[in-house]
């Protein structure tokens, strides 16, 4: 066996100004003389041992100590570039050793958890080369190509699970890659597993330290000597950990005497409930006063993660790979950028256990392109004891529970130094697999950050298992359709609350004066969805109306809300995808997923779709949909019902998108905030009433036009299109409605529970009163056409608005719930008639001025 020097880590030899030495603390405290000096411990070696490591205690009855590296991203928040910098210039200087040959077929293996991240970016660095990690997660279906054991571990055991086992077929060089070299135990293990079933002439072992004792080093020599092969060992940095006699048992004493339990919000910085701390016996001062409680919002940050490339080297990383990740990452980072709040100076981009690697690259994009202070880590499954002390490694804990299923059961999991660092938001990236209930639930990870950190982003990347059959829904071939749109590019929402399947026409002049457009869809020269309306802008006096409205009806609104999520979550998926039908259907899409996360802490996805009477449902936005997920989990929502034309709609369209692209599982029915038409079977009340978001056009959907189906500007394919009118931005009232009703949410979780059990036990087939009521009404006014007709406060208020109002028919008796619609008939001189026995509280009338066909002798419509 043969050394590399390993101290050579000067300038010259590191990747760029990422691998430029580190202190551990500003004031130049080393973070490992709290350990030292209490157990006795000493580290001797290169003067840079002390930059790279800092010591802590463990919490584990098979060592004591802890190195805790300052350039690794596990336990120690760090500049991205610093991290990636140090891992490709091990990966250079193992291409030196090689040559341009050899390392050309050289194979690179990381060991789990904590140097995943490191190994992928000494494959970067070597070629870049073909990169597999070990992991401790099965994933079914996918079969074991070697496994060895880590015997001072936490977690011991390691498989091997390559998506094609000829990786580790080859006769090229094996590189494998841990952070720290310490007895040489894991590195022989893996060896004698490996090459008695893969022999090789050649070894390479990289670590960013080697720690082992004399007789240690003898043993892998003499290892290497055995199977007949070279080994060599590339490090950044070495030296001798030296412990005295009964280093374990007094270490354990000093975890039981400076063990602390969790802490209330407090006073001090790093104070919340799963953080632990201890400042007994030498423990430093306090942290500067915090922002008091856990206050910090959670919200998801959709990344487009490319389909199909993996998430990192669990089943094997190709330079293919490796070139499509390069290609998305500054768009990624660009969406991580546009989610973060403006005033956001401090960023801790946060990994997830094994998945290190793309949480990595993820933040030196990042870095690389925002003007804030990046720092990155991961949580961890180590347990280690915190100690708020300079010279200590790890001054805050936060403890939360296993969100992934492990294998190895339920236990708690770890980010160490976030709480009390002075981060302004921190990004949680995790995988598909971890985005579980548990996750979300009021102790997991994202409620955790959330108690610390004003803003927590969660951004999800899907988790690769290789050879998993397609689902059925899925085509075969992406149609390389357009990720969704999303604030604030276009709707004034929040990008996580939905994403709106559709294109920006927002530049085409589409309005047309509502008389115009009425006189051309009637005598059917147009349909109503290829031009817009001009955006009708109401007077102080009806703004007045929509707030007394909504402060009048902001806790019934919450109550139907969570009925109807109540039920979805029952009876249609537990992780329901919300399509909201755009536009009317989007608050209440973003009401919905809100109440999911308030009640369950569940983030649940949700997108807003364009469906036009007579035209059917946007067909290339359900292939998206259910290329991106499975279209049994899809619920379709929409504010309410009128007399169920859109639901009719719907199953139409559904069935010929079934016939014509051969794709099942959508379901066609529809969840509405309230169904006075008895047209669905899921809904939060039947009760007529006023929704205040009917109230208005764009200002309170986000300010976004109806959507618009033309076929100079929609091709074979496009989404729809619709309208973001940026101009309307001081008019906006979309944020208010959606944080009017729920703030409600806490008053209204007793009467919900009963109000969804109620609906859950209920026979709640529809009757389809309203459409029979509907055609009464068309006979008795002589209009002779349905669509003329529009049942419902809602319905009325959207023909006020936008339609030529004929009159409107008002339930005898109707109170406040039309106070709003009373004032725009008489700003608009419609007469309103009360009516006896209507089913609805009232109903619009369109005016039936043009009859299709009938014209004179210019060719122009006849009056009637």
């Amino acid at each position: 066996m043969t050394e590399s020097a390993h101290a050579e880590g000067n300038a010259g030899e590191r990747a760029d100004r990422g691998a430029a030495g580190v202190r551990a603390d500003p004031a130049g405290v080393w973070s490992g003389s709290w350990v030292a000096d209490r157990l006795g411990v000493e580290l001797a070696g290169d003067e840079a041992l002390p930059a790279l490591l800092g010591l802590a205690l463990r919490r584990n009855p098979r060592r004591a100590h802890l190195l805790v590296s300052n350039v690794l991203g596990k336990h120690v928040p760090q500049s991205p570039s610093v991290v990636y910098g140090h891992g490709v210039a091990l990966g250079r200087r193992v291409r030196d050793l090689l040559g341009a040959e050899e390392a050309a077929r050289a194979v690179v293996l990381g060991y789990a958890e904590t140097a995943t991240g490191l190994g992928h970016c000494v494959a970067d660095g070597l070629g870049p080369a073909a990169y597999l990690h070990s992991t401790r997660r099965p994933v079914a279906g996918v079969a074991r190509a070697g496994g060895f054991e880590e015997s001072h571990s936490h977690a011991t055991s390691h498989l091997l699970l390559p998506r094609d086992p000829e990786l580790l077929a080859g006769d090229g060089p094996l590189v494998l890659v841990d952070d720290e070299f310490s007895t040489g135990n894991t590195v022989l293990n893996t060896v004698r597993a490996l090459h008695e079933r893969y022999p090789r002439e050649r070894y390479v072992v990289v670590a960013l330290v080697d720690t082992r004792s004399p007789a240690d080093a003898g043993r892998l020599e003499e290892f290497a000597r055995e199977i007949g092969a070279r080994v060599d060992l590339v490090t950044a940095a070495s030296g001798t950990v030296r412990l005295p006699p009964g280093v374990l048992e007094k270490g354990q004493e000093l975890v039981a005497r400076h063990e602390a339990p969790p802490v209330e919000p407090s006073t001090e910085q790093g104070g919340g409930p799963g953080t632990e701390r201890s400042t007994e016996q030498g423990g430093g001062p306090s942290a500067p006063p915090a922002r008091p409680g856990p206050s910090g919002s959670v919200a998801r940050v959709g990344l487009r993660w490319p389909d199909g490339l993996p998430d990192g080297g669990r089943h094997g990383f190709t330079t293919a790979h490796r070139e499509r990740l390069e290609a998305a990452l500054p768009g990624m980072a660009a969406r991580i950028a546009e989610a973060l709040p403006a005033d956001a100076r401090r960023v801790l981009v946060l990994g997830f256990e094994e998945l290190m690697y793309a949480p990595l690259r993820l933040a030196h994009a990042l870095e690389e392109t925002t003007g804030a202070e990046v720092r990155y880590s991961t949580t961890t499954r180590s347990p280690v004891l915190a100690v708020d002390d300079p010279g200590y490694a790890i001054r805050t804990r936060l403890v939360f529970p296993a969100h992934d299923d492990p294998a190895d059961g339920p236990g708690e999991r770890y980010a160490y130094n976030v709480a009390g660092a002075g981060f302004d938001a921190v990004v949680a990236v995790v995988d598909s697999a971890a985005d579980t209930p548990a996750l979300h639930a009021p102790d997991g990870l994202p409620a955790r950050l959330a108690a610390h950190v004003p803003h927590v982003l969660l951004a999800v990347v899907p988790s690769y298992v290789p050879g998993a059959p397609r689902a059925p829904h899925a085509p075969e071939r992406p149609s390389m359709l357009p990720e969704p749109l999303r604030g604030p590019a276009f709707s004034s929402y929040a990008p996580d609350e939905v994403g709106w399947l559709l294109q920006d026409l927002s530049d085409v002049t589409l309005e047309a004066p509502t008389e115009e457009r009425e006189e051309a869809i009637q005598r059917g020269g147009a349909h109503y969805a290829e031009s817009l309306p001009v955006e009708y802008q109401p007077s102080e006096q009806y703004q007045q109306l929509f707030h007394a409205a909504l402060d009048t009806s902001a806790a019934r609104l919450a109550r139907a809300v969570g009925a109807v999520t109540e039920v979805v979550l029952t009876e249609r998926s537990p992780r329901p995808v919300l399509v909201s039908l755009a536009r009317a259907g989007t608050p209440v899409g973003v009401l919905m997923r809100r109440w999911a996360h308030f009640r369950h802490g569940l983030d649940l996805p949700h997108y807003a779709v364009s469906i036009v009477r007579g035209r059917g449902i946007d067909a290339n936005a359900l292939r998206w949909l259910a290329e991106h997920h499975d279209p049994a989990d899809v619920v379709f929502v929409d504010g309410w019902t009128g007399k169920g034309a859109i639901t009719r709609e719907l199953a139409a369209a559904l069935r010929d998108f079934e016939d014509t692209d051969g794709v099942t599982g959508f379901a066609p029915e529809i969840a509405v905030l309230a169904d006075p038409g008895s047209c669905v079977r899921t809904y939060g009340t039947r009760d007529d009433f006023l929704i205040p978001s009917a109230c208005l056009n764009s200002t309170v959907s986000g300010l976004i036009s109806r959507t618009v189906l033309r076929a100079d500007l929609v091709g074979a394919h496009d989404f729809h299109g619709a309208k973001f009118y940026r101009e309307l931005a001081a008019a906006d009232l979309s944020p208010a409605f959606l944080d009017a009703v729920s703030a409600r949410f806490p008053d209204v979780t007793d009467a919900v529970d009963a109000q969804a059990k109620e609906l859950l036990s209920a026979d709640r087939a529809p009757t389809w009163e309203g459409w029979a009521a509907v055609e009464r009404i068309s006979e008795e006014y002589g209009i002779h056409d349905v669509n003329l007709v529009k049942p419902g406060v809602g319905e009325t208020t959207r023909v006020m608005l936008r339609r030529v109002p004929w009159k409107v028919l008002a339930r005898a008796g109707a109170g406040a719930d039309l106070d709003h619609v009373r004032l725009l008939a008489e700003q608009r001189g419609v007469p309103v008639e009360e009516v006896d026995d209507l089913p609805y509280t009232c109903v619009g009338l369109i005016h039936p001025r043009y009859t299709r066909g009938a014209t004179g002798a210019d060719g122009r419509a006849v009056a009637l």
